[in-house]
């Protein structure tokens, strides 16, 4: 079994800025990507970020690029979604996501992955 664990959501205003978390854990599986979604109130889960685990290049949703960055930590398997000038449109329940080698599809689909953590509340008021 693979667990994802997300951590680091809050309330902040708008402008602020929050760091979200995703600590991996259990079994090992080879990595095409490990990226963030949300789901915000009464909308589809939707991509946010990915970051390719060979190589590194990292793509984001066009509603977030320039105020979030994603980011890894090999030391301790864990994966960082730092988000800045936050707006309250960014109010989501953020999702850490893996995507094995052995999916297919587009790393903006979330069909591509296969693992999911439980969410982490964002909320940003105006």
């Amino acid at each position: 079994q693979v667990q994802l664990v997300e951590s680091g959501g809050g309330l902040v205003q708008a402008g602020g800025s929050l760091r979200l978390a995703c600590a991996a854990s259990g079994r090992t599986f080879s990595r095409f990507a490990m990226g963030w979604f949300r789901q915000r109130p009464g909308k589809a889960r939707e991509f946010v970020a990915t970051l390719m685990w060979r190589g590194g290049s990292t793509y984001y949703a066009d509603s977030v690029k320039g105020r979030f960055t994603i980011s890894r930590d090999n030391a301790d398997d864990t994966m960082y979604l730092q988000m800045n000038s936050l707006k309250p449109e960014d109010t989501a329940l953020y999702y850490c996501a893996a995507s094995p080698t052995s999916y297919t599809g587009p790393y903006y689909s979330s069909a591509r992955y296969a693992y999911w953590g439980q969410g982490t509340q964002v909320t940003v008021s105006s």
